[in-house]
């Protein structure tokens, strides 16, 4: 077992040389002791790794007296819904989301669906699974039960988003399992749907199941403009992100969608709004978001990447919706949990589409208020210095540390935050116009290379 396959977020690496059926087995008798209760929810998707993957995880659970209640192939939400809905000890799911074919992987949750990253168990999971290497698993004491969550899931979204207009859609699957997952749903929903790679295939055989890059939009953009579909919607892998074209085939940037729906949520009174309720944004997010929430009365609530902290923040907060950069939509379900789920954000677009009656490129781009420079990445060899430097240039701005370095001023600000896998610094800027935007940005930039330089 590799311990690098530990990561922020979830359990991910190339089988089998990092991750094996071993691995395996020594982590499923790990997240029992972790999790201490049962039942333990457990899915996976379409990659042939997870088959060898899940019988090992079963073997690790069972053998360490944990009831598991597999619910098959299906989206990492479903799962999320299914450890809320079955009040279920925790939940795992067998994915490596929108990694290549070669990789599988965990995501685990606890009660509620609470997800467990590398400051809230990953580490003890890990270092509870390394003595487990190379022994046999103790014979099975825990049983197992196979039940489907697809239609009490569908249900419970249908319920949140009533209004469903019918339109023309262009759907985007990757050859993710989010085609399989969502067939069922799409045939009770009023619209003439055009379906890209809906055949579940590990290899992803068209294109990577990643729509924050552009490149995996362009079949969605191709076959909106080709059939006048008025929406268009592409998934990753397993089904936790979506990223939204409109009828004109332009993407729509995740934290202006954000504001939209915030927006559309506030004036038809959905999911619970009113005076003073509270919305999680990631901090790259455009100061279009904060200002939004602010218009309609809600509470911004600023946080740092990645759905574990965007999750913690609004559990904390009482958040009722957010958003991140990457296509994650968070909710407050009514079964009583929070998670990020693409199928959820679709049924949220076409509501509002229906309440609005307008297209969707009228209702997103008057957020289109600022100049971006998009998340731009710089390989370093020594993160520290580089911050310091820059926090000592930029000491004249209002500076916070939440998630590495962001530095505020009244017409501009920017954040540089460090990967957690790599030396990496990823940089965002915004200011006013294209020009500033130039400016501030090419700024930081050289003061990066300057300091690297002397690395």
């Amino acid at each position: 077992m590799d311990d690098a396959i530990f990561k922020a977020y979830d359990i991910r690496g190339t089988y089998p040389d990092q991750l094996d059926p071993e691995a395996a087995r020594a982590i499923g008798r790990a997240v029992a002791r972790f999790l201490g209760g049962s039942p333990v929810v457990v899915g996976r998707d379409m990659r042939e790794s997870g088959i060898p993957l899940r019988e090992a995880l079963l073997e690790g659970l069972q053998g360490e007296g944990v009831d598991v209640l597999d619910v098959g192939r299906v989206t990492t939400p479903m799962v999320y819904f299914a450890t809320a809905a079955r009040r279920a000890a925790g939940g795992v799911m067998i994915t490596a989301s929108h990694n290549p074919g070669g990789y599988n992987g965990f995501k685990i949750c606890a009660k509620q669906a609470i997800p467990i990253g590398i400051e809230t168990g990953l580490t003890e999971i890990r270092d509870l699974a390394r003595p487990y290497l190379g022994t046999p698993p103790p014979p099975p004491q825990g049983g197992v039960r196979e039940e489907s969550v697809h239609e009490p899931y569908f249900e419970s979204l249908l319920e949140l988003f009533p209004e469903r207009p019918p339109l023309r859609v262009v759907v985007d699957t990757g050859n993710g399992i989010v085609g399989e997952g969502i067939s069922h749903l799409l045939d009770r929903l009023p619209l003439e749907v055009t379906r890209l790679y809906f055949e579940p295939d590990g290899t992803f055989p068209n294109h990577e199941a990643d729509p924050i890059k552009r490149e995996n939009l362009e079949d969605v953009i191709r076959e909106v403009r080709r059939t006048g579909a008025q929406l268009g919607v592409a998934f990753d892998g397993d089904g936790d992100r979506a990223v939204f074209v409109d009828e004109e085939g332009e993407p729509v940037a995740a934290d202006l969608m954000t504001a939209l729906l915030t927006q559309a949520a506030f004036d038809w009174g959905l999911l619970g709004t009113g005076p003073g309720a509270p919305i999680v944004y990631d901090l790259r997010s455009t100061r279009v978001v904060p200002e939004v929430i602010r218009d309609c009365g809600g509470v911004p609530v600023r946080s740092r990447v990645g759905h574990a902290f965007i999750k913690q923040r609004m559990r904390e907060e009482g958040g009722i919706f957010g958003g991140e950069l990457s296509g994650h939509y968070y909710f407050r379900f009514p079964v009583g949990y929070v998670a990020d789920d693409g199928t959820a954000a679709f049924l949220f677009v076409l509501q509002a589409l229906a309440l609005t009656g307008k297209p969707l490129s009228s209702l997103w781009r008057p957020f289109q208020r600022y100049a971006r420079s998009g998340e731009l990445n710089q390989r370093v060899q020594d993160v520290p210095p580089i911050l310091r430097r820059i926090r000592d240039e930029f000491s004249d701005g209002q500076a916070d540390e939440l998630d590495g370095l962001t530095i505020e001023y009244p017409g501009w600000w920017f954040n540089l935050r460090p990967s957690n896998t790599e030396p990496l610094l990823r940089l965002n800027v915004e200011a006013p116009s294209e020009e500033e935007l130039a400016r501030r940005r090419d700024r930081i930039l050289a003061l990066i290379r300057e300091v690297d330089g002397r690395s």
